[in-house]
């Protein structure tokens, strides 16, 4: 089994392709009749489903593979505590089920990077739902102790509030949509109609 494409997502860090590459080839690898149960890379396939926030595929893969790999990989499944907590939307509990492994060096980098991901995204809900919150709160969401949660909010310019434990939230400026000029409009109707005829 060539693995030279995944290889390659791999080492270039372009973890948004794993999941669509590892059904690719395990499409392949079916319609040629190939067994390829104990060599297929089960944890980087389900980790890239995971990185790719395609949870239900996530769930799909896990429960397609034999008993008999699940516990002779104690890697892929603490990957796929990771999908759990995530289904359940344990926030704290996604950190600590990517804490909770010594990951092997070939997917210490994807599931880092799944880590920093997650964060940002917990982030940028925090910021659309909340004027306020709390520190722990907040720190149970980007799975950070309180220091860092709060280094990294007031780098963001959100405002702490020392005496009530309590973060006043920046909000991201809205954009503004632009309004088409009907002019403009009428001008390029009549361009493309000149082209046209």
């Amino acid at each position: 089994m060539d693995f030279s494409v995944l290889s390659e997502a791999l080492e270039s860090k372009s973890y948004s392709k794993i999941a669509d590459i590892c059904d690719n080839l395990m499409l392949q690898v079916a319609a040629e009749g190939f067994a390829f149960q104990d060599e297929w890379p089960y944890t980087i396939h389900l980790l890239g489903h995971i990185y790719s926030d395609d949870i239900n595929s996530a769930r799909f893969l896990w429960k397609s593979i034999p008993l008999a790999i699940k516990d002779s990989q104690p890697e892929l499944v603490a990957a796929w505590k990771i999908g759990q907590k995530l289904w359940i939307r344990d926030h704290g509990g996604v950190y600590e089920a990517i804490r909770g492994f010594d990951w092997s060096q070939q997917v210490q980098g994807l599931v880092a990077a799944f880590s920093e991901l997650y964060t940002k995204k917990m982030f940028q809900l925090l910021q659309s739902a909340y004027s306020t919150i709390s520190i722990q709160d907040t720190a149970l969401f980007l799975g950070m102790d309180k220091d860092n949660t709060t280094n990294y909010v007031v780098q963001q310019g959100w405002i702490v509030d020392p005496s009530s434990q309590m973060f006043t939230v920046k909000k991201q400026p809205v954009v503004k949509e632009q309004k088409l000029d009907r002019s403009k409009l009428q001008n390029l109707t009549e361009y493309v109609f000149c082209l046209e005829h």
